[in-house]
């Protein structure tokens, strides 16, 4: 045989491909409310079952693959800014593409903003934070403007008649994004600009001032000078705003028209470059004289805006929360599938471990926001429940949202390389999960928030131990946290420097108590033998202790595909 010519077999020159096994289906058409046991039996136990057959349905569809496409499309495709038209006209107009409309389309139509509000029955808010909680998991950036629109509903209340002229549009189920004034459109979004650069989240430093166009006061017109370094969502129609007035830090309703249908001066400078959230824009904004007209009483801007961004806070339990059960809902599917050393990924002691300790962690953050969203449908007849709003509020922003990106990281960490490549949807999961935690008062505004709330309404904390020894006898665990955390409380001094661990200890034991009383029983045992005793570590997932059944909590968890 002549050794300079190759041996001619047909196996050589064969073209073959590689053959893919050992990988996933899609995680794609299956319904995202029939398929997480923890939201159905959340839902009932907040009296909103009624919303069942309308919950399955949306479920349906936010688990399509067309929607989560929508999702992938809009973050792809990041939003633009044109400052000018081609003639050199001031438009201040932030463009986006079509996938991230359809999904502002979807879900005005289905009511996030509004249902609440139209009908406020028992178990609406519960139904509606049910729906946003499945849209974020689709994608997250576009309920923003969604949040915003709603919150601003009470803050408008502050001043009547411009509530009633704006409600019908604000609570339309319909969605049109051009660039025109408020009179000619069926349905507005309300964004929110309250920052500046050398205050951040002490507003009481803001510099933008506000001058009396005519007569000053509650209601009265103004045009506004000055700059903002974090307007949230731009593009959207009206805009509630901070100011200096001459009787103090104000309140405004500024729109992006003036009543005469010219072009109020708002001036984009740039799209802020996020990590995360980038469907959504952001903007530094400096108002040249932008109209505006005062909501509220002058010089009790925060109290009136506050309102607005206590709804917002919710809203972000709700994304952090689905945040964490679309990273469940992925790795779950993915380690039911996927085998290593012989074994299933989902059968191997030590990655039982991690996965039980994540849909742990998942079920602990929903129970806690939905009992919020439940008591938010009962505050106006209860005053305990309003308090159990001011106090949960504040303590489930804190802790559920600032769980959210380790249990994100750990869950990328559950798929392997794969889970970092950005074809899959958990690279976008972990820059999503600090969004909530910064935004609308970080860690330690939530914490002073408490210490306030605290203070300020009386029975606050009676409210919310209230709350958590309603499950007293059934848990020694908890009894025995709740009791430390009883000592805590009573001892005052430097309370501001210890306020993060004592929020961290009111979260746990709201958490413990409702999983005791009406969670899984696995899930409520390893919450409690693993948050709750002198054992926990509490530095990583996956140190749940001997005893937990890994095994029933993983498979409550895991989507089933049709």
């Amino acid at each position: 045989m002549d050794l300079m010519t190759p041996q001619m077999t047909s196996e050589r020159f064969l073209a073959e491909t590689h053959t893919v096994h050992n990988q996933p289906p899609p995680l794609e058409n299956y319904n995202l409310y029939l398929q997480d046991k923890a939201l159905i039996e959340t839902v009932a136990q907040q009296h909103a079952s009624w919303a069942n057959d309308e919950l399955e349905a949306f479920g349906k569809l936010t688990g399509s693959r067309e929607m989560i496409e929508l999702g992938f499309q809009a973050n792809e495709n990041k939003p633009i800014l044109y400052t000018h038209d081609k003639y050199g006209n001031r438009i201040d107009e932030v463009r986006f593409h079509p996938a991230y409309h359809q999904l502002m389309q979807f879900s005005l139509e289905h009511g996030f903003h509004a249902s609440h509000w139209l009908e406020p029955k028992a178990g609406a808010q519960v139904a509606r934070a049910a729906k946003f909680y499945m849209q974020s998991q689709v994608e997250a950036a576009h309920c923003c403007p969604i949040t915003m629109t709603s919150a601003a509903v009470p803050a408008l209340l502050e001043q009547p008649e411009l509530s009633e002229q704006l409600r019908p549009k604000i609570l339309a189920y319909d969605y049109d994004y051009r660039n025109v004034p408020l009179e000619q459109k069926p349905a507005i979004t309300i964004g929110m600009a309250m920052t500046e650069k050398q205050g951040g989240s002490d507003v009481r430093a803001n510099t933008l001032r506000a001058y009396p166009i005519g007569n000053s006061g509650s209601g009265q017109a103004y045009e506004l000078v000055g700059h903002k370094y974090f307007v949230s969502a731009p593009m959207s129609d009206a805009f509630l705003v901070l100011a200096q007035s001459e009787g103090g830090l104000s309140c405004f309703f500024m729109p992006r028209w003036r009543p005469d249908g010219s072009k109020n001066p708002m001036q984009i400078q740039r799209l802020k470059n996020k990590m995360g959230n980038v469907a959504n824009a952001s903007c530094e904004t400096e108002l040249r004289g932008a109209y505006a007209i005062m909501v509220g009483e002058e010089g009790r801007g925060v109290a009136t805006i506050i309102k607005m961004v206590s709804m917002t806070r919710i809203d972000c339990m709700i994304g952090s929360a689905a945040g964490m059960r679309q990273a469940v809902a992925q790795i779950t599917h993915h380690c039911a599938h996927r085998s290593a050393f012989g074994k299933l990924l989902s059968q191997q002691p030590l990655m039982q471990n991690v996965l039980a300790d994540l849909v742990i962690e998942h079920e602990a953050a929903l129970a806690l926001t939905m009992r919020i969203a439940g008591a938010m449908d009962r505050s106006a007849n209860s005053e305990s429940e309003q308090l159990m709003v001011r106090m949960g509020t504040a303590v489930g922003k804190y802790w559920i949202c600032k769980r959210a990106p380790e249990h994100a990281y750990e869950a990328m960490e559950c798929i392997g390389g794969s889970g970092v490549m950005e074809d899959s949807i958990m690279p976008r999961l972990f820059r999503e999960s600090p969004v909530n935690s910064i935004w609308e008062g970080s860690g330690n505004v939530q914490c002073l928030d408490m210490l306030r709330a605290m203070s300020r309404h009386s029975g606050s904390v009676e409210t919310l131990m209230s709350e958590v020894q309603a499950a007293s006898g059934a848990d020694k665990r908890l009894d025995q946290y709740v009791k430390q955390l009883s000592r805590e409380l009573v001892d005052t001094s430097d309370i501001e420097y210890r306020a993060r661990s004592i929020v961290e200890k009111m979260a746990l034991a709201l958490q413990g108590s409702l999983l005791v009383r009406f969670g899984n029983p696995a899930v409520a045992d390893g919450f409690c033998a693993s948050r709750l005793t002198s054992q926990s570590s509490g530095l990583v997932y996956g140190n749940l202790p001997r005893g937990v059944d890994c095994e029933a909590i993983i498979k409550r968890a895991t989507p089933q595909l049709d």
